[in-house]
């Protein structure tokens, strides 16, 4: 028997149990809009922009370790789409991207919307530098194979978005029912590769045997949902364990064995284990720049004193930026399992390091007792610090955290403590301003028993707060925390410090005068209800209501502009100011407590 594509498409996502289809409307999907409008277990939820859309599935697609899809135009409806993809893309997260396009028959005639500037037909392309695959379905009896291609790539290896681009009139076409019975076959699960056994023993065997070892976590561990095989490895042979951004969570923040983070927002005292151990495992993590300080030797990492080991689900990590003694691919949650396994019969009795823990205590009350004064601080604008002290007091333990890009990330990142892994979701890869307040309505609808909010900067917040109409829309209880300072924050720092100017990173009205749009009376406006903070007094107890009611609320929380403390090195810093002798080098501190090169080393130009 035959049926529509449309319907036949509608039909595979119910049963590989898709529950959402994030997307916007356009002239070339309206024929699988009618499909999805008459099923009963798929839920369109509708974005004023394709970004959003793409944003909100990439929060869904983190909390459900499962693919978003994303529905989205051709032509405006692709470029909107980029930057939302390439977010998930950058951070590994899984995607499926259904765009439509021209009908086959007009390719190249200049039919509405088509972008065909190189070559006819080829529009879907402009997304092929940030997908793991892109299909151009060109012949309709294709579609199931490629449906089943495409969601199989997206969540295996390492997850990341796929797209399909559809033809407009191919989701009009009837096909034989018949053409779908592969799928009904096809298993929806692929089998990670774990270590092999004598790379488990050998690694096993490297971290006992170290005098400073160091295991440095990355985003992987929570993607493999591999967090409590990590906490038995590190407990039984007491390793102290670093993280990068996209790592926390995967332990404890209050984990005795937790160092914190690394990198430009790390903390000197992970550094000082970093920098100087004499084996180094890295887990999911590709030491991108902002964890490794620019890469300077002796700030986070340093090859010359430090071996290095790496697992990772994606062959192209391994040794990408340190040398590996030992790199391998294999799935985080059964390469830890089997490490520890080795290690046990290895050494039965385990490792015992009071001492380091007791360290690692003491170093940790010492810094949260440095920021206690600012953090209680009554001033207004409110501190950065006492807005996250307010929150972390006021939600649920386990409840969703969508940061988005200045101090409510990197702030949050150094000083924030996540307790529960999966319970905070950053953009890291890209570091895109908006993602925070467009995925929390997808990690809200992914666990709706949770609270879920998002703290975000109103430079991000103001790049496209229309997810405010999809909450209302939809009825979407999730919280935004709009911590204003009328700035660009973090470029405002960064240029001030440079360059003693602000220029183009604060909001200003053409006398000077300080700017910023009344969010609260926005989000009114939009139907969401929201309260423009007035006193550092009134920001918890408002907080305290926007949980309680269960519905959208918005929270407009002036901020002072403090800078996030930043411990490494920042290339950048280097280049637009270059302090004598600074080098690619090895970085020492001066007496000033900057890092800096031996005078010897070769100084910028």
């Amino acid at each position: 028997m035959k049926k529509l594509i449309s319907v036949q498409m509608v039909d595979y996502l119910e049963r590989r149990g898709v529950e959402y289809i994030f997307g916007l409307c356009g002239h070339t999907v309206i024929g699988f809009l009618d499909a999805l409008s008459k099923s009963e277990k798929l839920q369109y939820i509708s974005f004023r922009n394709e970004q959003l859309a793409a944003m909100a599935a990439d929060g869904y697609a983190r909390i459900k370790k499962k693919a978003g899809v994303v529905m989205c135009h051709l032509g405006p409806g692709l470029t909107n789409v980029i930057t939302g993809v390439a977010n998930a893309s950058f951070d590994s997260i899984p995607m499926v991207v259904i765009a439509g396009d021209v009908p086959r028959y007009y390719y190249g005639k200049h039919p509405h919307q088509e972008v065909n500037m190189h070559a006819d037909g080829s529009q879907y392309e402009m997304l092929r530098p940030i997908v793991k695959r892109a299909w151009r379905v060109d012949d309709a009896e294709a579609m199931p194979e490629i449906l089943d291609k495409a969601f199989r790539l997206a969540e295996s290896g390492r997850p990341g978005p796929v797209l399909i681009s559809v033809p407009m009139d191919v989701f009009s076409v009837e096909i034989e029912e018949d053409l779908f019975a592969r799928t009904y076959r096809d298993s929806h699960e692929t089998i990670k590769p774990a270590l092999a056994p004598s790379a488990a023993k050998s690694i096993a065997r490297k971290l006992i045997e170290a005098k400073n070892p160091v295991i440095h976590a990355g985003g992987g561990v929570l993607l493999a949902d591999a967090s409590q095989e990590l906490a038995e490895l590190v407990e039984f042979l007491d390793i102290p364990v670093s993280r990068t951004l996209m790592g926390q969570g995967c332990l404890s923040d209050k984990h005795p064995l937790m160092l914190g983070q690394t990198g430009f927002w790390g903390l000197e005292f992970t550094h000082q284990f970093t920098a100087n151990a004499d084996v180094l495992l890295g887990l999911g993590t590709r030491f991108a720049e902002a964890d490794s300080s620019s890469w300077y030797p002796g700030v986070t990492f340093d090859m010359n004193k430090t071996e290095f080991l790496q697992i990772d689900i994606d062959p192209a990590e391994i040794g990408r930026n340190y040398p590996v003694s030992i790199g391998a691919v294999a799935d985080l949650k059964e390469a830890l399992a089997q490490i520890l396994d080795e290690a046990k019969k290895l050494k039965p009795e385990g490792i015992s390091k009071p001492e380091l823990r007791q360290m690692i205590k003491e170093k940790r009350e010492s810094f949260k007792q440095d920021n206690v004064a600012i953090s209680e601080d009554n001033r207004f604008p409110m501190t950065p610090q006492r807005i996250l002290k307010d929150v972390k007091e006021s939600i649920p333990e386990d409840s969703l955290i969508f940061t988005d890009v200045g101090w409510n990330k990197n702030g949050v990142a150094q000083q924030f403590d996540i307790t529960l892994a999966g319970s905070i979701h950053h953009s890291s890869g890209l570091a895109t301003m908006g993602f925070g307040a467009s995925a929390l309505i997808g990690g809200k609808l992914a666990a709706p028993e949770k609270a879920v909010i998002t703290l975000v900067g109103d430079g991000g917040f103001g790049i496209n707060p229309s997810t405010l109409a999809t909450a209302v829309e939809q009825n979407i209880p999730v919280i935004w925390i709009v911590m204003n300072n009328a700035a660009f924050g973090t470029i405002a720092g960064l240029e001030y410090a440079n360059y003693k100017t602000k220029f183009g990173t604060v909001f200003t009205t053409p006398d000077g005068e300080p700017y910023s749009p009344n969010w609260a009376a926005v989000a009114k406006a939009y139907g969401v209800e929201a309260l423009k903070i007035e006193s550092a007094e009134e920001f918890k107890p408002a907080l305290e209501q926007a949980l309680s009611s269960n519905k959208p609320f918005l929270l407009d929380v002036p901020m002072e502009n403090i800078p996030v403390p930043t411990p490494g090195c920042w290339n950048i810093n280097d280049i637009y100011t270059p302090k004598q002798n600074i080098s690619n080098g090895k970085v020492v501190k001066n007496e000033q407590g900057e890092y800096v090169v031996p005078s010897h080393s070769t100084s910028h130009k």
